[in-house]
């Protein structure tokens, strides 16, 4: 359990957040430590009532109190904005108290009033029609962040993998691969490994991006020219990375014992991996922020909205991993 608690921002209203969150503080004696969510309260409330679920939720103004009723109701942090949400159909109207929830949250953990942020799964294009001028979540936090330059990393099982490359046709992978990209992944990586994650020497394995890693040259050369270089770069930093790698002998149960995280230059290579080793148990962390955040590695699945469906997994593997992330950062210090 951490001393503060965790700050849930409400997400996409017209997708599964709301429900998922009242899914996690049904079960929330399954480890979680205490959260409070930014959002409308009488449209959880709704929600609840509609699904049939015994929801008690509290109105609170400040994190603290979160944890003096946690255990008895679902804490919520009401919003300015108003709030006017039909589950699978989003409105642009719900734009301003999405962005609201994120950046409240993220004042109340740069101050130091919650643990870490958890965010919901957002509705990117909604934002954008609504002037939001960022790809996604991610873009928005680091802007919150003094501009800082964040690396995503996704875990799932014990499995972490960090995509150098993320949202790009394939075709354009060879082409944005740069030795400095991959130096400044890993730097962030392996520091995050030893501040977040409680692990001193972290060893980090880093994939070709060519069939058997190029195979000498012959099928490509990008492990010669970019990737070794870069390695041999953070080995002189003293990162522990070794490789490139062969991706398709990375991922089976032996090798993974070898490593604590990887590197992939695509991100089906990252991906793919990651959701099969655990689907619904998927978290998306964001590495190299001034503070923790973490969020279930699905989207807004607009078509469960309403139904009562909805596995909150995710959410909850999210949450859980924030809490420990929260705490190992606390006894590093």
């Amino acid at each position: 359990m951490t001393a503060l608690p965790l700050a849930l921002s409400m997400g996409e209203p017209s997708g599964i957040g709301g429900e998922i969150a009242l899914k996690a503080w049904m079960r929330r004696h399954e480890g979680l430590s205490p959260f409070f969510v930014l959002d409308d309260p009488k449209r959880l409330q709704s929600i609840a009532n509609a699904l049939g679920w015994r929801v008690p939720i509290q109105i609170v103004q400040t994190p603290k109190a979160a944890l003096d009723c946690f255990d008895q109701a679902l804490p919520v942090v009401p919003l300015s904005a108003r709030v006017e949400s039909k589950p699978g159909h989003p409105d642009v109207l719900n734009a301003k108290a999405v962005i609201e929830s994120i950046s409240r949250a993220v004042e109340m953990v740069v101050a130091g009033q919650a643990a870490a942020l958890v965010t919901n799964p957002i509705h990117k294009a909604v934002l954008k029609a609504a002037g939001f001028a960022h790809p996604g979540h991610t873009e928005f936090l680091a802007e919150l962040a003094g501009n800082a330059q964040p690396v995503m990393m996704l875990t799932a099982n014990g499995l972490r993998v960090v995509p150098v490359t993320i949202h790009m046709p394939l075709k354009d992978v060879p082409g944005r691969l740069s030795q400095e990209t991959i130096l400044h992944q890993g730097r962030i990586l392996s520091n995050a490994l030893k501040c977040y994650f409680s692990l001193p020497e972290p060893r980090i394995a880093v994939t070709g991006i060519n069939p058997h890693a190029g195979e000498d040259g012959v099928l490509g050369r990008e492990e010669i020219d970019i990737i070794r270089p870069a390695i041999e770069a953070l080995l002189q930093e003293g990162v522990n990375a070794f490789g490139p790698l062969p991706a398709d002998t990375l991922f089976h149960a032996e090798a993974r014992a070898g490593y604590d995280a990887v590197m992939c230059m695509y991100h089906d290579q990252a991906l793919i991996p990651v959701k099969m080793l655990g689907f619904w148990e998927g978290v998306n962390v964001t590495l190299g922020l001034p503070f923790i955040r973490t969020s279930p590695d699905h989207g807004t699945a607009l078509g469960l909205a309403g139904t009562g469906k909805a596995d909150p997994g995710s959410l909850m593997a999210a949450l859980k991993l924030a809490a420990q992330m929260a705490n190992a950062h606390a006894a590093a210090a």
